[in-house]
């Protein structure tokens, strides 16, 4: 079975939802923020203090 190239790696609240996605072929660390009351969502790449990309090291 082949690997997902995605994987959730945290995860908060239920009704406004956060979660972490981790693109296991990059590293690279995506927030998804979704809401029940507005019926929208949104993901950007997660970013350090510097605005650089968080990447999580996959081997």
């Amino acid at each position: 079975m082949a690997k997902d190239r995605f994987v959730e790696v945290y995860s908060q609240g239920v009704t406004n939802a956060e979660k972490i996605i981790v693109d296991t072929q990059t590293g690279v660390n995506y927030v998804l923020a979704s809401s029940a009351l507005t019926a929208g969502c949104g993901m950007s790449i997660l970013v350090d203090a510097d605005g650089k990309p968080i990447v999580t090291p996959v081997g």
